[in-house]
């Protein structure tokens, strides 16, 4: 007997037994490459300011902005942006972020002012917001409950790769071609990616008017609230330390090597990647619980040990091994306690975890000023207990104990 996707997708499995353990590699990773494009776009100035600053004829710090305004584009945007398009159609919605991407990077490649410039990042910003509100929801939508967290997880893996790759990237083409053919280089790879989905990610119809869930309903859902929770601990201590890696770094003599430790912290983050897709749909309560235990164990490390390189280069391993899954099993943690309101919990995911950027980026600032850098281990223990206890404590709705594929298929049958 066939079955379909729970959704209610036209097509049909021919033989579900076999293909059981097989996933839409070339939709998922169409995803993945929208994910690396949202990355990669808000991280591609940081290491191209110089020359950004010198072609629109402001400093540094003013070009900076760029990546400011981009996040605040993210934040504000994805709710409404998402409540706004509950009812169309998916894959129009997905095209549209993508657009987005092209037209905007289009525009900081030509612009010579810098007003439009910031207008043109502030929109792109808006457009990764929906972005990241629609993939995790899109990624289960492909696949058969059992099979959720793994798509996810292969939807999820242009993060890790963005973050650890994007900016020595960018740099090394901004240096080599200009930074403005970066950015157009950006906007061809939209292209690209714009005929990719057409032809390979299936389509899917937006919530009719009695599945649509208010902004409201959907944040007093129980676990929500503290899948929410963890991910604001989780990304504050993230963010700290990523943000101020090169100060943190120096102080082992590797002011010059931040390359090769982000280098180990990508690679790292894949790996996490791996494992977190095999232990998501049947473990994600233990993954979440050991992935901040192990974050914890490297804060306790980097307390007394930040001035040790071996220690370093460790502890980063560990870091970037416990962060590679954080995005697929929190948002598959956050997706399962919305249910219907999935869609609008992801879009206040994108809120939280840019909200987690900016307030690592300050609490950092204000701690690597007041006490130095040797007190980001100390910062980091605190957010992540707050976390550790919120995880372990949502044992219920959130974070259950029952495996996430057996409460699917209480769900469904």
């Amino acid at each position: 007997m066939s079955s379909k996707p729970v959704d209610g997708s036209p097509h049909l499995l021919k033989n579900p037994a076999q293909q059981a353990d097989r996933l839409p590699v070339a939709a998922l990773l169409a995803l993945a490459m929208t994910g690396f494009i949202c990355i990669g776009t808000e991280t591609l100035p940081a290491g191209l300011l110089p020359q950004v600053g010198a072609g629109l004829g402001v400093s540094q710090a003013a070009a900076g902005q760029m990546v400011t305004a981009y996040a605040l584009g993210s934040l504000l945007a994805a709710i409404p942006l998402t409540m706004a398009t509950q009812r169309w159609r998916r894959r129009s919605v997905l095209l549209l972020t993508i657009a987005g991407f092209l037209v905007f990077n289009s525009i900081t490649a030509v612009s010579s002012s810098f007003a439009l410039t910031l207008a043109a990042r502030f929109f792109a910003g808006a457009a990764a917001g929906l972005a990241w509100s629609l993939l995790g929801s899109y990624a289960r939508r492909m696949v058969q409950p059992e099979q959720q967290g793994r798509a996810m997880a292969l939807a999820m893996i242009g993060t890790p790769l963005a973050l650890s790759l994007g900016v020595p990237l960018g740099t090394l083409l901004g240096s080599a071609v200009g930074w403005r053919t970066a950015f157009g280089i950006m906007s061809a790879l939209t292209l690209l990616l714009i005929v990719w989905v057409i032809a390979k990610v299936p389509d899917y119809p937006g919530q009719v008017g009695t599945q649509r869930l208010p902004l409201g309903r959907v944040l007093v859902t129980p676990g929500v609230r503290p899948v929410l929770a963890v991910v604001i601990a989780w990304m504050l201590a993230h963010n700290i330390l990523y943000t101020y890696i090169a100060p943190f770094v120096s102080r082992a003599g590797l002011g010059n090597r931040v390359d090769l430790v982000l280098l180990v912290f990508g690679v790292s983050a894949l790996a996490g990647i791996a494992i977190s897709s095999r232990l998501v749909d049947r473990h994600l309560r233990a993954a979440v619980l050991g992935s901040l235990l192990a974050f914890v164990v490297v804060a306790v490390g980097f307390v007394g040990l930040s001035d040790a390189p071996v220690a370093i280069y460790g502890g980063v391993a560990v870091w970037g091994l416990s962060f590679g899954g954080a995005a697929t099993l929190l948002q598959t943690a956050l997706a399962d306690a919305a249910g219907d309101g999935a869609d609008v919990a992801l879009s206040m995911n994108v809120v939280a975890w840019n909200s987690a950027i900016a307030g690592g980026g300050l609490l950092g600032g204000w701690l690597l000023n007041g006490w130095g850098a040797q007190s980001f281990g100390w910062a980091l223990m605190a957010l992540l207990a707050i976390g550790l206890c919120v995880a372990w404590s949502a044992r219920r709705h959130g974070f259950p104990s029952t495996p996430r594929v057996l409460v699917s298929r209480r769900t469904t049958t």
